[in-house]
């Protein structure tokens, strides 16, 4: 019961744990305390809970928002707090004294001071609050004032509530000495900072201090849209965790030919936005966003099978069509939803080949090979190591959200992976990248986690105590150590180029600051690369590494490994691009013969059994090229999964572009000339079957084809 307690109320770490038990059994104490009567041990006590309270509070503990939910919120673990200091007077015989009487008063008018408050601070983020947030949209025909000082509303409700410390302290000091001014002095103070607050708070709900209503937002944005005229829209919804599949396309989305336009749905995921020059607008509502004027939209993108898609699908002046956000043979790459968009677009071959098996309803007509954009930074293999010693990045995936043993190697061999590289006959480094997603369901896979960077820690000390190492270490001690400064400035400097305008500002103020700049984005992007190159010289070559969070990213990984080992999952399909050797995880135990049936992306790959005794193989092509057996496999793979070199990934896909939105303008047109919108040259007689005037179809579509490459501004024809 009590482990099935903790994992409901999500308890992050042990900190929090120890601090959540604190918090639960300081109220008890408190009660006790006060009916003892003794007000040191109550004391005492309560500066547990406070000082519990404020730790979980930092921590963002989910056991906070639990909390809540059992009727022991904050306001409620404040108020019990309050009611225990007058049951402390009491019990001390001081019911009929003055301190007794402004104690009640204090904590009565202290309560009556948070409604104001709650409900101002309410009010003033529901009226900072725009309908939409951008990025790179100049909404100057509206006008956003800075937003408050961060101060006054971020944890304002907690902030609040702690002003009654200065009269629990004087209250409890006063009851312990006898000098009842110390309570009175405590409680006054206790109520001029609340109405301190307050009167801090109200001023920022002048007229001039609130963003425009959200019917001027929507109508500055339709204006904006008006002008810009956007061509092609990248549509991206999901979790919080679930950014990188849009970041992925923001370089594509830069060089796409027309004018592009990020649509995003998700507020939290805004942040989480890497550094671009394409406009971003984030529209929560879909009533707001099936408003908007996309009547210049030609072609909708899509990276991902989510809900919300269904706002921008029903929009027929469009076309839709499915990106995806990487290219695998999971089940989630041919999913049964994708028959919804105009066309999927796939890496090369194997894609198409992929959906023809699944028989889900997508047709081979619909399917367009474009090469996969993004894989343009990963640099080809030479055939030789980097470093003295091979590096092997294991990038293993997350654990799905089924039992599926074929999910991820993690469970059942992550462990024995790493363990036979790190006791690998002739040394190797160790890169390990885990999943963004991994843990999230399964505790088990988070258990594994944790032991294997544990594994990679412990090598890494044993490492360090070999003579060998150790003089390799001193030898690189004064590179890594300015390279490590170089790290420090290099962030300071981009830190300084993330953040338009003053800190601290909400999304509205955040949307008027945050507008292109291109070389301030130029700057940012050139200091990138000197952070990736900075960072790997920032530790020994020889030194195991765990990699987390953006940076840096998994390409980079890839360009500074030899050899990888991960899963079925679009990292393989990617990892091609490099030609280097490469091993996958049968985790569910099929065999090799049936695995590389299922499973294109492995057909070249190294096929480990859960106890990864064939690890050795991927180490001797790595070692020695004559020694690798899958070289001219992985060439072939190479072009059926991601198709040919030539033309560029980026030139297909824009051939892509420009064919289907020749598509949709050739739609409109035709709906247009259907309805009478469009003049018509010439009615032909119906009786006249020799006239030779046709419905106009061939006509119309050369002229879309026309106008789409005008609208564009390529000049190139457009191609099937």
């Amino acid at each position: 019961m009590i482990s099935t307690a903790i994992r409901l109320a999500r308890v992050g770490s042990r900190s929090e744990l120890f601090a959540a038990v604190l918090m639960m059994l300081g109220y008890p104490l408190i009660m006790l305390a006060a009916l003892l009567p003794n007000i040191w041990f109550f004391a005492a006590a309560t500066a547990v809970t406070y000082v519990a309270d404020w730790y979980l509070h930092q921590s963002g503990s989910y056991l906070v928002n639990r909390l809540g939910k059992v009727r022991a919120g904050l306001s409620i673990r404040f108020l019990l707090r309050q009611l225990m200091v007058i049951l402390l007077l009491a019990r001390l015989d001081l019911a009929a004294e003055p301190l007794f009487f402004a104690t009640v008063a204090c904590f009565l008018l202290f309560y009556g001071l948070q409604a104001p408050h709650g409900a101002m601070t309410t009010l003033l983020r529901m009226r900072r609050t725009m309908p939409v947030v951008t990025r790179n949209v100049d909404l100057h025909a509206v006008r956003i004032p800075d937003a408050p000082p961060r101060v006054l509303l971020h944890r304002s409700a907690e902030k609040m509530l702690h002003l009654d410390i200065p009269a629990v302290v004087g209250i409890l000091v006063a009851a312990g000495t006898g000098v009842n001014a110390i309570g009175y002095a405590g409680a006054a103070l206790t109520l001029l900072l609340a109405l301190l607050f307050n009167a801090l708070v109200v001023q920022y709900l002048r007229r001039g201090r609130l963003v425009p209503p959200a019917g001027a937002v929507l109508k500055a944005v339709d204006g904006w849209l008006r002008e810009y005229q956007p061509t092609v829209v990248l549509y991206f919804s999901g979790s919080n965790e679930s950014a990188y599949q849009g970041n992925m396309w923001l370089d594509t989305m830069a060089k796409v030919d027309g004018r592009p336009l990020i649509i995003m749905r998700e507020r939290a995921l805004v942040p989480q936005l890497a550094e671009t020059s394409v406009p971003v607008l984030c529209v929560p509502a879909g009533t707001h966003l099936m408003n908007l004027d996309l009547s210049s939209v030609r072609v909708c993108l899509y990276p991902a099978n989510v809900g919300k898609n269904i706002h921008m699908l029903r929009v027929p002046t469009m076309k839709h069509v499915f990106i995806g956000h990487g290219d695998s043979d999971k089940l989630a790459s041919v999913n049964p939803y994708s028959k919804a968009y105009d066309e999927v677009w796939t890496a090369g071959r194997a894609g198409r080949d992929r959906y023809a098996l699944a028989d889900v309803g997508v047709r081979d007509e619909d399917i367009v090979e474009v090469g996969r954009p993004q894989l343009a930074p990963i640099t080809t293999w030479t055939g030789t190591a980097k470093n003295p010693i091979p590096t092997v990045l294991y990038a293993p995936t997350w654990e799905g959200w089924d039992d599926n043993p074929g999910n991820t190697s993690m469970l059942l061999a992550g462990e024995n992976i790493v363990r036979r590289l790190l006791s690998a006959e002739k040394p190797v480094r160790v890169i390990y990248k885990p999943h963004p997603f991994t843990g999230i369901r399964n505790p088990r896979a988070k258990a594994v986690n944790a032991r294997i960077r544990s594994l990679l820690n412990k090598a890494n000390a044993e490492r360090a105590a070999e003579p060998r190492w150790a003089e390799e270490a001193a030898a690189s001690l004064a590179g890594q150590d300015a390279a490590k400064g170089e790290l420090a400035r290099i962030e300071a400097a981009l830190a300084g180029l993330a953040t338009p305008g003053r800190a601290g500002g909400d999304d509205a103020e955040e949307s008027r600051v945050s507008l292109a700049d291109p070389s301030r984005q130029e700057r940012a992007e050139a200091l990138r690369a000197e952070w990736n190159d900075a960072y790997w010289r920032s530790f020994g070559w020889w030194e195991h590494q765990t990699v987390t969070g953006p940076q840096p990213k998994l390409y980079d990984c890839f360009n500074e490994s030899d050899a990888m080992v991960s899963d079925i999952s679009s990292v393989v399909s990617d990892f091609i691009a490099s030609g280097k050797p490469y091993a996958v995880t049968d985790s569910a135990e099929l065999g090799v013969e049936e695995f590389k049936r299922q499973n294109t992306a492995v057909r070249a790959a190294v096929i480990l059994s859960n106890s990864a005794e064939e690890i050795g193989e991927l180490l001797d092509a790595v070692a020695d090229s004559a020694a690798d057996p899958l070289a001219k496999a992985r060439h072939e793979l190479k072009s059926y999964l991601l198709g040919p070199d030539e033309p560029t990934s980026m030139e297909q896909f824009n051939a892509a572009v420009r064919a289907l939105a020749a598509k949709a303008e050739a739609r409109n047109a035709g709906v247009r000339q259907r309805i009478g919108e469009q003049d018509v040259a010439a009615v032909p007689d119906p009786e006249d079957t020799s006239s030779g005037a046709g419905d106009g179809e061939e006509q119309v579509v050369a002229e879309a084809v026309a106008a789409a490459d005008a609208e564009i501004g390529t000049g190139s024809s457009v191609v099937g």
